[in-house]
């Protein structure tokens, strides 16, 4: 057994696919404390500078003050604090939805929602791009006929739709996909789904607090709006605390709340952390500033970046890939970057396709213009 393991890290290294983590002291900001090395990093989700806001941190002190740390139970048990219903209202009425519903991570919304909502009849049309939480809880839900179509290609996509004769049909998307920082065409899938009689799931993991009108997310961002769509988010990216939330209509929470076992089989989430998400929440809505940050430092590393030889795909988001293509490579990049006190992380197959590996530029709105600078000056130097 111990062999049998040992060749298959062996093979993974040899391909340039083995993985290392990271020990991270300290709180989240700009510069983190990295194995004792300070850097300056492009390597967070925490794309508005929340996760160490002054306002969340007294919103979670308060929090544990009253209400302690666990909650003891799951959610249908006895663990579903105060906390997380206020959380959970306030999101709906903020977005626009009746209900939403509260889990503990995205990768547990998506896997105990989908195959919650989605029939064994049905037929599942879902971009090739999909993020590995969609991926897998379409395989936990094991529909009758599954479609991967290539990213984004909605003629691909319409034909599938006209093919099948389901009953049910779904489009399953990212509504901005976490490798490539660019926006599901989300008004066109929405038109398919009103043509064809189909449902569509978007996860908003990468949009919700960075994009649309005070940051309601991709959805507002393209003025799309539709009972059709079931909107999932998370809380641990631009929110910057944890847990995330599918918000829609009262029967399809409620159906969820019955039927979804992610939510049903497991803890409910610690109060301390809906506080500090309600705290979050309203930064969010009031502080623009920081939106409009992103899209600066966004357009600065997008212009700058002209002449390298690696192509920077183009991105309205906070997610900025720098395609570089061989596994050893962009190690190599990443590594040469931190001896220059950076740190960007080496993106590689099996989470980007091969060929495609590349340098995952994250901007937060707690950068400054002269950070982003540092960081084309280096890439300058290794060009």
């Amino acid at each position: 057994m111990k062999n049998f393991y040992l060749q298959k890290l062996q093979d993974l290294q040899e391909r340039g696919l083995l993985r290392q983590r990271k020990t991270v002291s300290g709180p989240q900001g700009p510069h983190l404390q990295v194995d004792g090395q300070t850097l300056l990093a492009f390597a967070s989700n925490d794309y508005l500078g929340l996760a160490n806001h002054p306002d969340l941190v007294r919103a979670a002190h308060a929090a544990l003050d009253r209400h302690g740390l666990g909650a003891g139970a799951s959610a249908l048990i006895s663990g579903h604090s105060e906390s997380v219903a206020q959380l959970e209202q306030a999101l709906a009425s903020w977005l626009g939805q009746e209900r939403a519903l509260h889990f503990s991570t995205g990768y547990m919304a998506n896997l105990g929602a989908i195959p919650a909502l989605i029939g064994e009849d049905a037929a599942v049309f879902s971009d090739a791009l999909n993020h590995a939480c969609l991926i897998d809880g379409i395989r936990l839900a094991r529909p009758a006929s599954l479609t991967v179509y290539p990213h984004g290609d909605l003629a691909q996509l319409e034909a599938g739709l006209c093919q099948s004769a389901a009953s049910e049909k779904w489009i399953i998307t990212d509504g901005v996909f976490s490798m490539d920082g660019d926006i599901a065409p989300l008004a066109e899938l929405v038109s398919l789904a009103e043509r064809h009689d189909a449902r569509i799931l978007v996860d908003d993991a990468h949009g919700f607090g960075v994009l649309g009108d005070e940051g309601r997310g991709t959805l507002s961002h393209l003025g799309v709006s539709s009972p059709r769509v079931i909107y999932m988010a998370t809380l641990g990216k631009a929110a910057g605390v944890f847990g995330a939330f599918i918000a829609a209509s009262a029967e399809v929470i409620e159906w969820l709340l019955q039927r979804a076992r992610t939510y049903i089989f497991t803890t409910g989430t610690p109060p301390v952390l809906a506080a500090a998400c309600l705290a979050s929440l309203e930064r969010i809505r009031q502080d623009g500033f920081r939106r409009d940050r992103l899209k600066q430092l966004g357009q600065q590393l997008q212009e700058g970046t002209r002449g390298l030889p690696w192509k920077l795909l183009p991105s309205q988001t906070a997610i900025h890939p720098l395609i570089v293509g061989d596994n050893f490579t962009v190690t190599r990049l990443a590594q040469s970057l931190q001896q220059q006190g950076l740190w960007v992380p080496a993106i590689r197959p099996p989470t980007v396709p091969p060929g495609s590996s590349r340098l995952r530029i994250s901007l937060s709105a707690s950068h400054e213009p002269a950070h982003v600078e540092r960081l084309l000056a280096a890439l300058r130097s290794l060009a």
